[in-house]
């Protein structure tokens, strides 16, 4: 047959290779055969949603949208900022003015609670004069079913502001900004 192509077969001897393979596919862990190469080039077909460009960047997934949450703490206070299970999106600003001053988040399931970002004070300000520390952080934080995100303030002259926006329900399903719709 003119023309004809047959594709050369070759064995590829790299334990390297086949470590690397069997930890990034489980499922072939126990297949008895070697790697093997062609000279032959086969198509591959990403059929992932950010291949066919149908998904966010993961920056834009997470903008900030009308839904939003916000706390704004001054002095001393505590609230409940988060109460929906799933992943959450937390940014905070915190302006503490004395030393011993603290600001924290915690997580509860109203038995169990664990510190998971706190800020402490040591400044030398009081009162009206100069002095106090600001700081920011930004995290994502995962709520299970019955766990809140608590946020706790101690500092009579203290300011802090949380924001918060679901990224993924409790699945795991990312949740996009609202009234963002795919093409």
């Amino acid at each position: 047959m003119a023309g004809a192509f047959s594709p050369e077969i070759a064995q590829v001897t790299s334990n390297t290779l086949e470590a690397e393979i069997r930890s990034l596919l489980p499922s072939v862990s126990g297949f008895g055969s070697r790697l093997g190469a062609q000279n032959v080039i086969v198509p591959v077909i990403d059929l992932t949603q950010v291949a066919g460009g149908s998904a966010l960047a993961l920056g834009l997934q997470q903008a900030w949208d009308l839904t939003t949450g916000h706390n704004n703490f001054s002095g001393t206070s505590s609230a409940t900022i988060i109460s929906t299970p799933g992943f959450w999106k937390v940014d905070l600003t915190s302006s503490l003015r004395t030393n011993g001053d603290t600001f924290k988040v915690e997580l509860t399931d109203g038995v169990t609670t664990s510190v998971i970002w706190q800020f402490n004070s040591v400044a030398s300000g009081s009162g009206t004069s100069p002095g106090g520390e600001v700081t920011d952080g930004e995290f994502i934080v995962y709520l299970d079913i019955g766990v809140t995100a608590v946020a706790t303030q101690s500092g009579a002259q203290c300011v802090s502001n949380v924001w918060y926006r679901q990224v993924a329900d409790s699945n795991g399903v990312l949740v996009n900004p609202a009234g963002f719709t795919a093409i």
